[in-house]
């Protein structure tokens, strides 16, 4: 399990005496915990993985964001401690599908569904973010979705 894996990672930077990769992976496991308090009140997770991925993705989405703004501000080195952390995130993540994995995915799923225009998109990401959402950019998809039903 990712949760098993984050924590010895934790465990080894702190005897490593690796500061920020003991930061990072704290910062993990308190969104981790965030997201397993709310999910107490509705349904429960059916695999815990999906819901440790979601997490990560989130975060590396949030961290890309902030990368961005503090490099059209000027602090370059706020952007390289947030590059820091996605970096330390990534690692736990599974291996993302490139272009051309992405693309031969969505095309499976048009030919599947009989997908052909725009109007089918929410079906064709519905079926993508079921199979391969842990593995891709649900945004970048999105795109990728909409160019290939127009």
């Amino acid at each position: 399990m990712i949760r098993d894996d984050i924590k010895a990672a934790q465990i080894a930077a702190m005897k490593a005496g690796d500061k920020d990769t003991t930061a990072t992976t704290r910062l993990i496991q308190a969104a981790i915990k965030n997201r397993d308090i709310e999910a107490r009140t509705g349904k429960a997770p059916t695999d815990d993985d999906a819901l440790v991925v979601e997490v990560l993705q989130k975060m590396v989405k949030q961290r890309r964001e902030s990368i961005e703004m503090y490099e059209k501000g000027g602090r370059q080195e706020l952007a390289d401690a947030e590059r820091a952390e996605v970096v330390v995130i990534e690692r736990f993540l599974p291996a993302q599908l490139d272009e051309a994995q992405t693309a031969a995915a969505i095309e499976a799923i048009k030919a599947e569904t009989g997908a052909s225009s725009v109007k089918d998109m929410g079906k064709v990401m519905a079926l993508l973010k079921e199979r391969h959402g842990s593995q891709l950019d649900m945004t970048k998809a999105s795109a990728a979705v909409k160019a290939a039903l127009t």
